[in-house]
């Protein structure tokens, strides 16, 4: 089945793009700011999943989520930190 990653706001798409290059970045990682979501495979040959550009449907759920954890996790975190700074202005 495939997975529908539909941004609720497209509008948001390059500053999520942003963030997701930022907070990469800072985890040490090479990220090419011109797409950043290919970071997954940069994630991927370091830990050994063989992923590939195109149908990767032979990976298990435990390997994708090792490659999209980190990722959407740091981003998260990112974004909580964001928040909680903001919060503290008021």
């Amino acid at each position: 089945m495939a997975k529908n990653n539909k941004i609720l706001v497209p509008e948001a798409r390059k500053a999520l793009d942003q963030l997701k290059a930022d907070v990469m970045s800072a985890q040490g990682y090479k990220v090419d700011t011109a797409d950043p979501g290919n970071v997954k495979y940069e994630i991927a040959d370091e830990l050994g999943i063989p992923l590939t550009k195109g149908y990767n449907g032979k990976l298990t759920s435990e390997q994708a989520g090792k490659i999209g954890g980190p990722i959407g996790g740091n981003m998260v975190k990112e974004m909580v930190r964001m928040a909680q700074e903001n919060m503290a202005k008021k």
